[in-house]
């Protein structure tokens, strides 16, 4: 009995922290398309709706993360390093605060959300959520190693569109916007909405790390 529970306890749990993190996956990829929603939804209060629901997935996914963390602590054998186990339940995490951020402030603002850049980095957003999940539900077997490269590729891409079309955007909204005051809530939108890209990046680093290591 004793040397059954010894065993337990040496253990790792793989299925624990990749079903966690493929819960977490589900609900950036999810984010990122409520997150075109939201841009495209004209009503204030319709949107505010859609952005009630994107608030409810980031609690959800805060859950999960603390769920990772305990997990973490409970387990003295894991599915690959602990440090990248944290940094990878705390870049997707950063993901979820800042895609929620991006959303809340487009109706706390008052923003028109037809904004062309506003709507081309929620596109942007959409994309890299799903790349996101594809190679976070890829980690569990890591057999098929082109799918998680091409995911990660994919990332890094969609963070470089971002950075462009940041500058793109900031450039012309200083050459068209005449309302200081409306100039500098679509700047910090289009900055927080580049933020979830950097962090898409920061995963897709860990994931980058954790393939090298164990592939």
């Amino acid at each position: 009995m004793i040397f059954n529970t010894i065993i337990q306890f040496f253990t790792p749990k793989d299925k624990v922290f990749y079903s966690l993190f493929e819960q977490v996956a589900n609900n950036v990829a999810e984010m990122g398309k409520l997150m075109k929603e939201v841009v495209a939804e004209p009503d204030f209060d319709k949107r505010g709706a859609v952005i009630k629901r994107v608030e409810d997935l980031e609690h959800k996914n805060d859950d999960l993360t603390h769920e990772i963390f305990t997990q973490l602590g409970k387990n003295f054998i894991t599915p690959f390093d602990r440090e990248d186990i944290h940094y990878l339940a705390t870049s997707l995490d950063d993901i979820c605060d800042y895609i929620y951020a991006s959303a809340k402030k487009i109706n706390f603002y008052k923003v028109n959300p037809s904004d062309s850049g506003i709507q081309k980095m929620a596109e942007i957003i959409a994309l890299g959520a799903e790349s996101i999940k594809t190679a976070v539900f890829e980690l569990r077997n890591m057999k098929n190693m082109r799918n998680i490269t091409d995911a990660i590729i994919k990332v890094n891409s969609y963070e470089n569109q971002a950075d462009d079309l940041f500058d793109m955007c900031i450039e012309r909204l200083f050459d068209t916007e005449e309302d200081v005051k409306m100039l500098i809530k679509k700047r910090e939108i289009y900055q927080v909405m580049e933020i979830v890209t950097d962090k898409f990046e920061d995963a897709a680093n860990v994931m980058e790390s954790i393939v090298v290591k164990y592939a």
